[in-house]
């Protein structure tokens, strides 16, 4: 029964969570200015690329396999790359550091016009700060995806999306996929209208 009590403490954690997005109508507006500038951004053929750490890291490749794969339904691959491809990121952290395996890669491939999806659940880790640094330094818009208001990452994005979702790690990424799913509905719905 000491499971049960835990596990129900987790559910009612995770809703709260998900009440206190559902409740806050500037953190809907800025999912809603994201999933714009990300469909701008494909509509005019540039890129999205998307990096984290860890947890974050496969958000932040589910996010791009979803884009060019499929969602819900058939439609046009889109144009999305997670940043981590594991030679790449051996090798420049061995050579250079980790703290600019990100940031590096964008150097190589970002071009004005393209949108990063910087995903970290502090809102400081480093590498995540020097590839928003990277980025706006290419003319690439950043959408930062954390789990705190206040923190290196939302001062230097173009959009911040910080969940409430408590203290850890687990609870935060939990309502990041959440976000990270109507971000895709949203693209899709302006670039593939007749899926809805």
């Amino acid at each position: 029964m000491e499971y049960l009590t835990h596990i129900k403490s987790a559910l009612t954690e995770a809703r709260a969570g998900l009440d206190a997005l559902v409740a806050n109508d500037v953190k809907l507006g800025r999912i809603a200015d994201a999933a714009q500038i990300m469909s701008q951004c494909l509509a005019s053929k540039g890129r999205i690329f998307s990096c984290g750490n860890g947890g974050s890291m496969c958000d932040a490749m589910h996010f791009a396999e979803e884009l060019t794969g499929r969602f819900r339904k058939d439609r046009p691959a889109y144009a999305a790359l997670a940043i981590a491809d594991a030679s790449h990121m051996s090798c420049v952290s061995n050579d250079y550091g980790y703290e600019v395996v990100f940031s590096r890669y964008l150097e190589a491939h970002g071009r004005a016009g393209d949108v990063l999806l910087a995903i970290s659940t502090s809102g400081t880790s480093k590498n995540i700060v020097k590839a928003v640094e990277a980025a706006r330094a290419l003319g690439i818009k950043v959408v930062a995806l954390t789990g705190h208001d206040i923190c290196r990452l939302g001062e230097l994005a173009d959009i911040h999306l910080a969940t409430p979702a408590g203290n850890f790690s687990d609870r935060v990424q939990e309502l990041h996929i959440k976000v990270i799913h109507i971000l895709i509905e949203l693209i899709e719905r302006s670039l593939a209208p007749n899926n809805y």
